[in-house]
């Protein structure tokens, strides 16, 4: 057998193999949000009180953990839609919160704005020019359980200032992992749609509500 050809049809292979994840992944992250924006809908028109800061934890690495253990199987996609749906329900109360403000209607479209404009920049950046950002895998890991923990500090000793240091953290880290998530993805880092699906809508999330923060802060709201 020809070694060129062999070499060929496996690349042809992996190639064809990405495509399918590019395109389920994304497909199944438009379906969620979908969703996720339909639950926070519910949640605001209904007038739900947030669930807490216990509730919110337990339910999202719960459900986290669910969707990552049945991810090869159906179920894996019915916890996706649990668990952003979940987020999208304690997401409610927040936009609520804003949108009581004088100028919160004005803060939420920013948010929206900036987070859309810098996931789909960074996304198309990506897809471009193919660049592989798996080295910042570990800087990622770190940052993010650095940033997870100051951020229940601020919770915890009511730290104003910590909290927006935390908020800006978080807008850098989720760009970055937007960079990572959907570079592992295009490159066969990661296989699994599911997954990918919840890296993405994961960040989609945190680099909203981070940009809500902050947005509200410099409107002094």
């Amino acid at each position: 057998m020809n070694p060129q050809v062999t070499t060929l049809g496996r690349s042809q292979s992996a190639a064809m193999s990405t495509n399918k994840v590019v395109k389920n992944t994304y497909m199944l992250l438009s379906m969620t949000l979908a969703f996720s924006a339909l639950t926070a809908g519910l949640s605001m028109s209904l007038n739900l009180p947030h669930p807490g800061l216990i509730i919110t934890l337990v339910g999202y690495f719960g459900l986290l953990f669910l969707t990552t253990k049945f991810r090869d199987s159906g179920l894996g996609i019915a916890f996706v839609f649990a668990l952003t749906g979940f987020m999208g329900y304690t997401l409610g109360p927040i936009l609520n919160a804003y949108l009581a403000l004088p100028n919160g209607s004005q803060v939420v479209m920013m948010a929206m704005g900036g987070t859309a404009a810098i996931f789909l920049g960074l996304s198309a950046y990506v897809m471009t020019t193919r660049k592989d950002f798996s080295f910042m895998g570990d800087f990622l890991m770190v940052g993010i359980l650095v940033a997870f923990l100051a951020g229940l500090g601020a919770i915890f000793f009511e730290m104003p200032g910590l909290s927006l240091a935390v908020s800006a953290m978080f807008v850098l880290l989720m760009s970055g992992l937007i960079l990572y998530e959907t570079s592992n993805i295009i490159h066969g880092g990661e296989t699994n749609y599911i997954m990918a699906t919840v890296t993405l809508f994961v960040s989609i999330f945190n680099l909203f509500t981070s940009l809500l923060h902050l947005l509200g802060f410099a409107s002094n709201d």
